[in-house]
């Protein structure tokens, strides 16, 4: 029987229940690891005794800040074949499992040979703390000097990552402010290696595309498809059994399972432009051979980067010192904002710089132009919410990210995208 598809309850934007602008200022430091990365834990309300009297109360929303707990050696095949362990940050907040779609996490790593310039991709697995997968991950045969980037997604608002050592260079965000949802270990590494190769044409990054209506493919820094926090999370999906364990989404995986397991997915910008975006304007995403799942291919995030950075066309949208995952106490930070572009390759911002009321401008010039120009594609074609066309999700998403990068006071105008798609 097919896999069966969870669908996952997602905001306006393409994710759950994140309330984008107060995720830097709402949580108090506990440990620092792995260089920049933090530990964080949102302070906890007091306990009110309740009313006998009183109607039940509605179930808890599930805590959405959750830690994950970084293999020993993340870089190494064997780091690599081991699992993430997810936990709550802070326990009075709720428990945090991996096969609730609202607090799951993702792993992404992308593997260079430096000898032959040859990219591949591994999916990591995250389980809950303490308990074991439902099927070993593959161990992947690493080349000889492999360069290994990892990175990060979250379906619930805060992610952050315990035990990383410091040889993995992963970074979560800066001092005590974390970034959100996104993270990565060893990426500017992997960019580094992967850029020497595209020099020394050893690695041939895929020719631009073009689209269905004659325009260029987009790509991920193309302001047709960008939201309030770009180049965020991973195109990662994971197998999960009705007994909450999971497994790497791979063909052995999918037979041995079969309808006893549903996929999950990321809530992912670079998914969401693979595999909707793509597909609806007759493009086609660049994918690596997936070392977890032999004889298959995959999209990644570093793929995407790459590939925007050899492609894309100006305007080119980078990441924006209003991004909501870069913000420190809900202000603008150069610093931050440059430890998140170092992880998807951008180019580090001059000190006081501010990039938000360009960004809000070209976002909703370009982006209101393209889906004006492919309705009729986007309406035919599926989106991210189960239900919803994509051109439907595509406005709902401009709109909310007009609001959350709070481009009203910087361009001194009212939302101008609906709210509803017509």
């Amino acid at each position: 029987m097919p896999l069966r598809q969870r669908t996952r309850t997602t905001s306006r934007t393409g994710r759950p229940r994140r309330t984008m602008l107060v995720v830097a200022s709402v949580a108090v430091p506990l440990v620092l690891v792995g260089g920049a990365g933090v530990v964080l834990a949102a302070t906890a309300p007091p306990a009110v005794a309740p009313d006998p009297a009183a109607a039940p109360a509605a179930p808890a929303d599930p805590n959405p800040n959750c830690s994950l707990i970084v293999p020993a050696d993340p870089l190494s095949a064997k780091g690599l074949a081991t699992p993430y362990q997810l936990v709550a940050t802070d326990r009075r907040q709720g428990a945090c499992h991996e096969s609730n779609d609202a607090q799951a996490a993702f792993v992404e790593a992308a593997v260079l040979n430096p000898a032959t310039g040859a990219v591949s991709v591994y999916h990591p697995l995250v389980v809950d703390r303490g308990t074991q997968p439902a099927a070993a991950p593959v161990t992947p045969a690493l080349p000889g000097g492999a360069v290994v980037g990892v990175w990060f997604g979250y379906n619930g608002d805060t992610l952050t990552l315990r035990g990383a050592p410091a040889a993995a260079k992963c970074v979560n965000g800066m001092g005590n402010s974390t970034f959100g949802q996104y993270a990565y270990c060893n990426a500017p590494a992997f960019f580094t290696a992967a850029n020497a190769a595209v020099t020394a044409k050893k690695l041939t990054v895929p020719a631009a595309q073009t689209a269905k209506d004659g325009l260029p493919c987009p790509t991920v820094r193309d302001f047709a498809v960008v939201d309030q926090d770009q180049s965020d999370n991973v195109v990662s999906s994971y197998l999960i059994l009705g007994t909450g364990r999971t497994a790497q989404d791979t063909a052995a995986n999918r037979t041995r399972f079969g309808n006893r397991a549903t996929r999950m997915t990321n809530g992912s910008d670079n998914g969401l432009v693979d595999r909707f975006v793509d597909p609806a304007l007759g493009c086609t995403a660049w994918t690596a051979p997936d070392l977890g799942d032999p004889g298959a291919n995959s999209p990644a995030l570093a793929l995407n980067e790459l590939q925007a950075a050899a492609n894309a066309k100006a305007p080119i949208a980078l990441v924006p010192t209003n991004d909501p995952m870069t913000l420190v106490n809900d202000k603008p930070s150069v610093a931050k904002t440059n430890l998140y572009r170092a992880g998807v390759d951008q180019p580090a911002l001059a000190a006081g710089a501010d990039t938000g009321r360009a960004y809000c401008r070209m976002m909703v010039a370009v982006q209101q132009a393209r889906l004006r120009r492919d309705r009729a594609l986007f309406r035919a074609a599926a989106s991210p919410d189960a239900g919803t066309s994509l051109y439907t999700f595509l406005v709902q998403r401009l709109h909310a990210s007009y609001d959350s990068l709070g481009c009203a006071a910087l361009l001194g105008r009212p939302n101008p995208i609906p709210a509803t798609a017509a």
